[in-house]
């Protein structure tokens, strides 16, 4: 079998397309394979798909396919521009590589494959192209994913942000809890994120205004947003940042008392680990240090626990504890523990109407995180 025949095989190709000739470079590290068809072939027509369109001349291209073992290989072809009754003349497409792209289909397959775990600076580097050439290669395709998505039963949604860069520069996130599949994404972490999202939202025949539950961080900024932009949605806070408020309030009383206190520094683990996770000798100075009644930070260490437990209470009685356990906060006489209790509570306040400091707002804060997403 000739080498252009094994080529061939390989690369799937069905008349009237062939392989005409093969270069192999040793010094460069290059395999170069050159395609050509059969004279007097004929093909599709791109645009209304006519078949029998003959050939009206010829442009050469070039495409990055696989690599031939550690080889960079190359196809080069003679594609046609066919004469249509009904459209003109066109450029035909050729079975290995999409229109306008310099890669195979193939190369950009295993982009795609790498692209899902590792950065793009990385898959770069390991197929030796310029980054930016990839993602062109990731945009495209992307883009071509999310044209065809539909949004039309999206109803609850999980929104959260994360730093993409140094110098405090942010992304924002969208995701469908039900299905878990990432839904919108978009530089910035304030109210106009979620502007945005509506937008794409309603651009896949979604609607802002079926949404019905959105779960997200205690940003003040997605608050206000999700009210305007998602005007039926119940706001759920989730646990994590619930639980560091009262965590974050611990660790004030004790930085401020370790001042007078000095046992207790390098304690600051010991407070914020869950019991379970402590070591033996950990236990034991923690065990000490809670002995000591006059220690300002073992109450505040007993509201916070107090604060966990209630996301082990039944629905119906969680309300009456949590508005237990916010009289207990509010009137512990430390300072930080009542500040960050009623901050929890004017964020779970009404999207309408002034916000209060009430129990019953931290309850609206707390009980949906604690029934069943």
């Amino acid at each position: 079998m000739k080498d252009t025949e094994l080529f061939q095989l390989a690369l799937s190709l069905m008349p009237p397309w062939m392989v005409e000739e093969c270069a192999f470079d040793v010094s460069q590290k290059r395999l170069d394979l050159h395609i050509n068809f059969e004279r007097g072939g004929v093909f599709v027509c791109p645009v209304c798909g006519r078949a029998g369109c003959k050939a009206y001349d010829t442009e050469e291209k070039t495409w990055r396919h696989l690599n031939f073992f550690e080889h960079e290989t190359y196809l080069h072809a003679f594609v046609p521009r066919v004469q249509c009754p009904d459209c003109g003349i066109k450029t035909a497409g050729v079975p290995w590589a999409r229109p306008g792209s310099g890669f195979t289909l193939l190369f950009e397959a295993l982009v795609l494959a790498m692209a899902k775990q590792m950065p793009v600076k990385a898959v770069a580097g390991i197929v030796r192209e310029h980054d930016t050439r990839i993602w062109r290669i990731l945009h495209y395709h992307v883009n071509e994913a999310r044209a065809r998505e539909d949004f039309s039963k999206v109803r609850r949604v999980g929104m959260d942000e994360t730093s993409r860069k140094k110098g405090h520069r942010y992304v924002s996130f969208f995701v469908d809890m039900d299905r878990r599949k990432l839904l919108f994404g978009t530089p910035g972490k304030d109210a106009a994120t979620v502007e945005a999202f509506a937008r794409d939202l309603e651009a896949h025949h979604g609607d802002p205004a079926q949404i019905r539950e959105v779960s997200l961080d205690m940003s003040h900024a997605l608050i206000q947003g999700a009210g305007e932009h998602l005007p039926n949605a119940q706001l759920t806070f989730d646990k994590f940042h619930a639980v560091k408020l009262v965590n974050d309030a611990l660790e004030e009383v004790r930085r401020e008392e370790q001042k007078s206190h000095h046992e207790l520094k390098s304690s600051r683990y010991l407070w914020l680990r869950n019991p379970r996770n402590l070591k033996r000798d950990q236990h034991e100075r923690l065990a000490v240090l809670l002995g000591q009644s006059h220690l300002k930070t073992g109450r505040a260490y007993r509201i916070k626990l107090a604060f966990q437990d209630l996301y082990t209470q039944p629905v119906r009685t969680a309300q009456d504890y949590l508005s237990r356990w916010y009289f207990w906060a509010t009137h512990s006489r430390l300072a930080p523990i009542i500040t960050h209790s009623r901050d929890a509570g004017a964020a779970g306040a009404p999207r309408k109407g002034p916000t209060t400091r009430s129990p019953s707002r931290l309850a609206k804060l707390v009980l949906t995180a604690i029934s069943p997403f």
